[in-house]
């Protein structure tokens, strides 16, 4: 049996649904603005489903996702709430870790706009500085491209917390990144640089192929996937909003968490789940875990 790190599951997709606020290109930061509290309210019910770790709510606090918005130069603020609200989440649960979730610049599933390092690095770096005084661990989350590996761990690198980095793969083929990059080769990118590797925002079938390429590491490996139907065509344009997306019928709660209970039998130790999960997916995929005999950590 096996101690497992439950993650929570996704934040900016259920903030959309609860608020009923139509989704704009700042997605879950202006959501938690304009609703204060919601995101506490999220990361208290992951906390009760039985999730060990909450995400900040940060994954597109750059300052490049800012510009040109009515929120333009606040990136300080917007991170300070969304630590705030992680932070009293966790003080209520009586325990737990957070972490700082570090989202690809300029725009997810595009890794040919993402910047070069001398560029990335630094804009990385900014949010990992405000992030890291109050988090347990680092994330670097939907990373799509070998460039975008080193840039967020270099940028990283200097404030000595653990690094995990969550990949995002091909739906139709999980040996490969969003790039055409192959898996198995974030694996020499990122020794003695991360601390755990994982998959994540990708359909739940492509992980097992995934995980077993991320094995060859040696880390501590993990997945977690998401619920859309497909990543399209609108969604990839500038500026774009999460009606381009929608959510599959066929990923209820306890079928997602069958499909976490397979990545724990191929080696994974850390699981959770991504856009269009929620809470109830979580209490399915901590009621398997313990069902069978394994330990929530």
């Amino acid at each position: 049996m096996s101690n497992i790190t439950l993650l929570d599951g996704g934040m900016g997709q259920e903030l959309v649904h609860r608020s009923g606020d139509m989704p704009t290109s700042l997605w879950a930061t202006q959501v938690m603005l304009d609703h204060p509290g919601l995101v506490r309210e999220i990361h208290d019910d992951y906390f009760a489903a039985g999730a060990s770790v909450a995400t900040t709510n940060t994954y597109a606090a750059h300052d490049d996702r800012l510009v040109g918005t009515p929120q333009e130069g606040r990136q300080a603020r917007i991170v300070a709430q969304a630590l705030d609200e992680a932070t009293a989440a966790r003080g209520a649960h009586g325990g737990g870790r957070i972490a700082g979730s570090i989202g690809p610049l300029f725009a997810s599933y595009r890794p040919v706009i993402h910047p070069d390092a001398d560029t990335a690095v630094p804009l990385y770096g900014v949010l990992a500085r405000l992030l890291a005084p109050r988090v347990n661990v680092l994330i670097g989350e939907t990373v799509a491209s070998l460039t975008q590996v080193d840039a967020i761990l270099t940028a990283c690198a200097p404030f000595g917390l653990p690094v995990w980095l969550a990949v995002t793969v091909s739906d139709t083929d999980g040996t490969r990144l969003r790039s055409g990059e192959l898996v198995g080769d974030v694996v020499a990118l990122t020794q003695g640089r991360a601390q755990a590797l994982l998959a994540n925002c990708s359909a739940p079938e492509a992980m097992p192929a995934a995980i077993d390429a991320l094995l060859a590491a040696g880390l501590p490996v993990g997945a977690y996937a998401n619920g859309f139907t497909r990543i399209t065509e609108d969604f990839l344009k500038d500026k774009s909003t999460v009606d381009a997306l929608s959510a599959r019928r066929d990923m209820g709660p306890d079928i997602y968490a069958k499909h976490a209970m397979g990545w724990i039998a191929q080696g994974a130790t850390l699981v959770g789940g991504c856009c269009e999960t929620g809470p109830a997916h979580i209490a399915a995929l901590a009621h398997a875990i313990r069902a069978a005999g394994h330990t929530i950590v």
